[in-house]
């Protein structure tokens, strides 16, 4: 017979009817409260809500984490709403019958030895204990973990849609990390209402006995004619025995509350995780075992229990040392990964770091240290009121275009950009956001929340009603409008764009300005060891031979910097290789290698097929810039006094004005030998100016003229060229 056809146990059959079990269970509690029932099915019930309260307290030692028992609130609530209707049924038996069963009579006559005032102590300290020490305690802890699991919820979030768009980690990962978050903040919040279930429930306790004992004084001497005394032994001794078996199954569920509350999740149960914990250091159990002895030693103590315990100590503590010794680590501890040393590095031991704490040691606080220092390459930061555009269950698509910007720049550039880092930030403004490279702020803006933001981009008369502003990557003239005015702004030529693609917009843009500063030693090494599968000759003879590493790091650095694309890394490295024996300066590889490239990013900036729009130079103002070059073995530059730089910057600005009206792209073309020390020279002036060299361009590419640059005024025309000469 196949496991398959085999008969389900009655336990399975049973479990399977759970939900019929459980709403046979609240029926039957509500029945509890209207009809009478036998003693032989009180004491029954008491003793099932005894073991019910025992089996929850063991189920939670061994929970491994707080949240996997999310069901306990609720089984709280079920198993206080029991223990009332209990207690009704046992008060109305022993207010007519004067006997409530068997349960009820040994907690009057065995438990507290027929003693009504040692009862009532008794049951007071019990109550104390239950309301004052473990149910205000639970109740507060458990208030504070609600508060802080909701407050950290939108942030545990934002770095699970970071990761997943990061590739740190896949899709079923992440939805299981979401169900985990979410069950943890429901389970907390949950666990803060219950707490004041416990509390209720120890207060009805007092009440009802209380009531108990008058209601039952009043009927022994009015309707049962008994004595005073009789009349008080009797029904004090039954309400105290009631209240104690259910204060005593009362106090086992606010323990259980309390512990579950208090646990920090681990992956073991309550027993394992503190074993592991308590009998780690041998050291402490030695000092136990000689304070015990010490005690046993003090007059008037006796020496027998106190120096038992310390023996059972000193035992254990050797126990232990062995243990420690044999393996390297302590019972219960984690041991050292294999191959990996706990011991100190060489020359670390004793020493301390700047705050004056002994120097950590082992490979892992070594590890902790070093996240402490580590930056992200790039991150955004917003404030507050920006959460929604990151928050995907609020229908915020910010994370998931982060992860579009990333693709587009990889299949544009040929750069793969670094996971970008997402998180609030509670120094910005609400409505704020920034941009950040390894630390440092380069770009930031505002947006507003439940507004579009309408460009004008025609250059339109029309004002808008809302809030004026400038658009933050092409400085354009904007205004943050509401929907009812997205119309009109249609109408009248104005671009409308929602706050995320904004920020999109701009994140993409500064991407791009900083691509340079993104490309490290260890992402060329990547880049390389990808070529190594398809084009190995090239890199044998590239790589160690002509050029190291750091030389096709600035080639390729040179080249984004000016917005050129490195998708054709085989033909970038193929020019570095042909040039590497003419030259070693990066810059000069960068600028024989553009010529090659010329044919795939020249026709970016046509403005119609085979024709470039462009700013030429005079001849004569070429050769003079020529002459004005200064070299250094790391950088190039040009030399110019103020006055020619001022001319030259206002004619640049008004040429490039002139193309910016018309719609086309700055585009200057002048020779190979000034191309570089020109753009760097007006690069922070005008960082969007593309200089092209004529040797760059392809051969069938015509230059249409958009203006000359001449020579300043206060320059020689005449012998310029005769001095350039020579």
């Amino acid at each position: 017979m196949t496991p398959a056809d085999a008969t389900p146990s009655p336990i399975a059959t049973l479990l399977k009817r759970a939900d019929l079990i459980f709403t046979g269970g609240l029926f039957l509690t509500v029945l509890l409260l209207i009809v009478p029932i036998p003693t032989i099915l009180l004491d029954t019930f008491l003793a099932l809500n005894i073991g019910l309260s025992l089996m929850v307290l063991l189920a939670i030692i061994y929970v491994k984490d707080p949240p996997e028992f999310s069901s306990f609130p609720t089984l709280l609530l079920a198993l206080t709403l029991f223990r009332l209707a209990l207690n009704i049924s046992s008060t109305r038996q022993v207010l007519i019958n004067g006997y409530a069963g068997q349960v009820i009579d040994a907690f009057g006559h065995f438990v507290i030895q027929g003693n009504y005032i040692v009862g009532a102590v008794v049951f007071l300290i019990l109550v104390v204990i239950n309301f004052v020490v473990i149910t205000k305690g639970a109740g507060r802890i458990a208030e504070v973990s609600a508060r802080f699991t909701l407050d950290a919820l939108p942030g545990k979030q934002m770095a699970i849609d970071a990761e997943l768009n990061a590739g740190i980690i896949d899709e079923v990962t992440a939805t299981a990390r979401r169900i985990k978050v979410q069950k943890e903040a429901d389970f907390y919040g949950a666990m803060d209402g219950a707490s004041k279930f416990v509390r209720g429930d120890a207060i009805a306790g007092i009440i009802i006995t209380l009531v108990n004992v008058i209601g039952g004084f009043a009927i022994g001497v009015f309707q049962m004619d008994l004595s005073l005394a009789e009349s008080l032994q009797k029904f004090t001794l039954l309400s105290i025995g009631d209240g104690l078996v259910s204060q005593i199954p009362a106090l086992i569920l606010s323990v259980g509350a309390g512990i579950l509350v208090t646990r920090a999740s681990e992956n073991s149960n309550l027993g394992t995780q503190l074993a592991s914990q308590l009998f780690r250091y041998p050291r402490a159990m030695k000092i136990a075992a000689g304070m015990m002895v010490i005690f046993g030693l003090m007059p008037g103590m006796p020496m027998l229990p106190f120096f038992t315990l310390g023996g059972v100590a000193a035992y254990l503590a050797k126990i232990l040392q062995d243990q420690e010794d044999k393996t390297g680590h302590s019972l219960g501890a984690e041991p050292v990964a294999a191959g990996k040393s706990a011991a100190p590095a060489k020359g670390a031991a004793g020493k301390a770091d700047a705050a004056g704490t002994p120097a950590a040691s082992g490979p892992g606080a070594a590890e902790d240290v070093r996240k402490l220092i580590e930056i992200d390459v790039f991150a955004i930061e917003i404030g507050y009121g920006l959460l929604p555009l990151a928050d995907a269950k609020k229908g915020g698509e910010l994370l998931a275009r982060v992860t579009g910007v990333r693709k587009a720049l990889a299949r544009e550039k040929g750069i793969v950009v670094p996971p970008v880092s997402v998180r609030d930030n509670l120094e910005l403004e609400p409505n704020d956001y920034r941009f950040l490279l390894r630390g440092k702020p380069v770009a930031r803006g505002q947006l507003m929340p439940g507004r579009l933001l309408a460009m004008n981009v025609s250059g339109s008369k029309v004002r808008l009603k809302g809030v004026p502003t400038r658009e933050p990557v092409f400085n354009l003239e904007a205004t943050w409008v509401d929907e009812a005015e997205k119309k009109t702004a249609e109408i009248n030529g104005y671009t409308i764009v929602d706050p995320a693609s904004v920020l999109i917009t701009h994140l993409s843009e500064t991407l791009k300005l900083s691509a340079h500063h993104l490309l490290g030693r260890q992402e060329v090494q990547q880049l390389v060891d990808h070529l190594k599968q398809t084009q190995p000759a090239l890199i044998a003879e590239l790589l160690p031979d002509l050029v190291n590493l750091g030389i096709i790091q600035r080639v390729l650095q040179n080249l984004l910097r000016e917005n050129v694309a490195i998708l054709n890394q085989p033909l970038i490295l193929e020019g570095i290789a042909d040039f590497a024996s003419l030259s070693k300066n990066p810059d000069d590889l960068s600028e024989l290698v553009r010529r090659r490239l010329g044919l795939y990013f020249v026709p970016e900036f046509e403005c119609r097929p085979g024709v470039i729009r462009a700013i030429t130079l005079d001849p004569r103002l070429e050769q003079w810039l020529a002459g004005k070059i200064h070299r250094s073995p790391t950088e190039v530059g040009l030399a110019l006094d103020p006055a020619s730089a001022r001319h030259l910057l206002e004619e640049f600005t008004r040429r490039t004005g002139e193309l910016a009206q018309a719609g086309q792209p700055a585009v200057v073309v002048v020779s190979t030998e000034i191309r570089l020390p020109l753009k760097r020279f007006f690069e922070s002036s005008f960082p969007r100016l593309v200089m092209l060299a004529f040797q760059e361009l392809p051969a069938a590419t015509e230059i249409e003229n958009a203006g000359i640059v001449t020579l300043p005024p206060h320059i020689n025309r005449v012998d310029t060229p005769l001095k350039a000469a020579a």
